[in-house]
């Protein structure tokens, strides 16, 4: 059984045997706070629904919320319905549903965030390259110079980038 101390909200796990039917007092462990325990026999009889529900009619007050929303409704209701320009006007509206340009603040984050995922990308097309790289040499030969010529080039990129560290 899991018991709560009221007045530090700390939560402990103790044997239901320890508390007997008529409740003890109990200490806690954190903050040494002393309260009387009894245990809340709960019943788990089914509930049941005496009364037709069904059948009643329900009274609905006059300034009950949903009539003052019904009114309201129906007073915006009749006032489009009077106008004709105005149901053009909000279908225009509804249609053009774009919001409102902005000023770029944040550019030259786009521009670099852009600029890393066309590193990631590319890096990942030359791993792809090179794992299948015997594939496609055998259903494109010309591909080979190329292929040798582009990884070469990765090589001395490294190798200059090595030298500038």
């Amino acid at each position: 059984m899991i018991i709560t101390c009221p007045n530090c909200q700390k939560k402990f796990q103790i044997d239901p045997a320890l508390v007997p039917e008529e409740g003890r007092e109990l200490q806690c462990g954190s903050c040494q706070n002393v309260w009387f325990f009894k245990e809340e026999k709960k019943s788990f009889s089914p509930l049941t629904l005496n009364d037709d529900f069904v059948n009643k009619d329900v009274d609905v007050k006059e300034d009950s919320p949903d009539k003052i929303f019904e009114k309201k409704f129906e007073n915006k209701k009749s006032v489009i319905d009077d106008k004709p320009e105005n149901n053009e006007k909000k279908t225009k509206i509804n249609s053009d549903n774009k919001k409102p340009k902005t000023k770029k603040e944040n550019s030259g984050g786009k521009f670099f965030s852009y600029l890393i995922v066309l590193i990631i990308s590319f890096v990942a097309l030359i791993i792809l390259i090179d794992t299948l790289k015997t594939p496609i040499i055998k259903v494109f030969p010309v591909v080979e110079i190329i292929l040798f010529n582009l990884f070469e080039t990765l090589k001395d990129i490294k190798l200059f980038i090595i030298d500038l560290t």
